[in-house]
């Protein structure tokens, strides 16, 4: 079983920093691939209601018998669920439908600011977490200004921002205006939706290293303290993802994958969506 790291959080919680991503996974799929990576050694499995695939996740939690307290379960609110009544109930429907009762980590899938709710939203999730449904709570494809307005507006700061990060994408301003507010940066799509996968330099450190380079990418995240959801359902693939805390990448390896920045958005402009 691999080795797994924790990151501690701002309200005092810790979270694994690799996970297991199923965006995309069908609810047939969503079984096999929690329950493969929690017995791998995964404790982190990050899934959301516009996924539909929560039910499956569940039935992978049951199914690979580990404790309870020993897995880190993150859910979304979809933007149809914006507003204080809305996201109450979509929180209690997630809760069913992954037959838990509680999420590790809630978010705010999308501040969607031509709605104009997700202030609202968040003073609801600040009361899911007083109710004991919620252990830690955060947002995600938030901007700078957004999480501001949290914070300005509530006073509490969301411990997680998620966001589209990967080596041609690297969000250096929004990472440093995270850090200054003592926000972590969780990456989706970290290996750029398997782009990075082909890049020469990356392979060119995969080989001096004897690692795959979705193994490079991942270490460098986790060197920059980001946390990453690589989704695969791929068993190899799952196994592989996690076995990234036995090497080191040095300066010159960190280097030459923060030149591949290149300002390249793979997903949508939180400004623009949806």
């Amino acid at each position: 079983m691999a080795t797994q790291s924790y990151i501690e959080l701002n309200d005092g919680n810790r979270i694994p920093s690799i996970g297991l991503g199923v965006w995309q996974a069908t609810q047939e799929q969503a079984p096999a691939a929690v329950s493969e990576a929690l017995r791998a050694g995964y404790r982190h499995v990050d899934t959301a209601s516009i996924y539909e695939n929560e039910e499956g996740v569940g039935a992978g939690l049951v199914d690979a018998a580990v404790p309870r307290s020993d897995i880190f379960v993150t859910t979304k609110i979809w933007n149809d669920a914006h507003g204080a009544g809305k996201t109450a109930q979509a929180l209690d429907a997630s809760l069913q439908r992954l037959n838990l009762d509680y999420i590790d980590l809630l978010l705010i899938h999308w501040p969607d600011p031509k709605q104009d709710l997700y202030a609202e939203t968040w003073r609801a999730l600040i009361r899911a977490r007083e109710q004991g449904k919620v252990r830690s709570i955060g947002v995600s494809n938030f901007n700078a200004e957004h999480l501001q307005r949290l914070v300005d507006e509530t006073g509490v700061v969301p411990v997680i921002n998620q966001i589209e990060l990967h080596p041609f994408f690297q969000q250096h301003a929004l990472r440093e205006a995270q850090e200054r507010m003592g926000i972590r940066t969780q990456a989706w799509s970290p290996l750029g939706q398997s782009e990075a996968l082909r890049d020469p330099a990356i392979a060119a450190i995969a080989a001096r290293h004897g690692q795959t380079a979705a193994q490079v990418v991942l270490r460098w995240h986790l060197q920059l303290g980001h946390i990453a959801i690589p989704k695969s359902v791929t068993p190899e693939r799952i196994h592989a993802n996690l076995d990234v805390f036995d090497f080191t990448l040095v300066q010159e390896d960190m280097d030459a994958i923060a030149a591949l920045d290149a300002g390249r958005r793979l997903g949508p402009d939180p400004l623009q969506f949806p």
